[in-house]
Parts: C-alpha cells; structure tokens; sequence
C-alpha cells in the first residue's frame, strides 16, 4: 500500500495529497518571501524534491505562486506562469486568506485568470494563513504558443 493510500484509508490527506503533487514532477515557485507557509513548502519538498525558481529552462508540472494584495499585476504574473508550464500542468495561486495583511480579493482572481488563459477549477486551504486556488489552462490557451 501507497503512502497516498494509507493516507486516504485512514481520512487523512496531506498537503502534497491536495496539491496533486507527486514524486518526481517539477515544480516551479514564484513570489518567495518571508512569510510563506513553510509547512506548506516542507510537504511538496518532501513530496518531489527541490522546488525551482522562476528561472528555470524546465518544463514545470506545477507552480506555486505567492501572491498579495500590493505585489503588482496579477494578471502579468500569471502570464508568466504559462512559459515553462506543461500543456497538462496546473498553477496553484496562494494567496493570504481573509483578514490577513496583503488579502486579495476573490474578484481580482476571477477577473485575472480568465484573460491569462487560466480558469480556476478548485481552492484549497493551504495553511493557517494562505489559501491556493487550482487554475489551469483553458483549452487551446497555449495554442499560440
């Protein structure tokens, strides 16, 4: 038996469980700071190994994108998730949840993904202070790549 399944036998999903992430996919992080969850990034480190940097020259399976209220253009930023992303890859917006500093409102995501090609499928509690929101690509976004 899986550790996955083990997990999901006994009711328990980990965070690496929610986030769809799995060993050996290539997961890419953007908007780093001080104040991310680390247990968050401790679990799809443990989960996949090192996380890379906006930087990279791979083909990513996920990005973890840290985003406030105040970081700049969220559309821009999710256009530059769409680059090194896997036609099937998925971007996983973390965003503070509400009441916290640098909350983002949930019509910013709603308005912003869309035009970057992105739609939102599902959220997710991410930690105690961040919440992640699913977007993938809509069909035929990366056409014109």
């Amino acid at each position: 038996m899986s550790a996955t399944a083990g997990q999901a036998a006994d009711g328990v999903r980990s965070l690496a469980d929610r986030f769809g992430i799995e060993p050996g996919m290539v997961v890419m992080e953007m908007g780093y700071d001080d104040d991310v969850d680390q247990d968050l990034r401790d679990a799809l480190t443990d989960r996949c190994g090192e996380l890379v940097d906006e930087d990279t020259d791979e083909v990513v399976d996920a990005v973890l994108l840290w985003y406030r209220d105040g970081d700049g253009d969220l559309f821009e930023m999710l256009v530059e998730t769409l680059s090194p992303l896997a036609d099937n890859g998925v971007v996983w917006l973390l965003t503070p949840k509400a009441g916290r500093d640098g909350h983002v409102e949930p019509s910013e995501i709603s308005e912003s993904a869309p035009t970057a090609g992105l739609q939102q499928t599902s959220t997710v509690n991410a930690g105690k202070d961040w919440s992640g929101a699913r977007l993938v690509l809509r069909r035929g976004a990366k056409a014109k790549k």
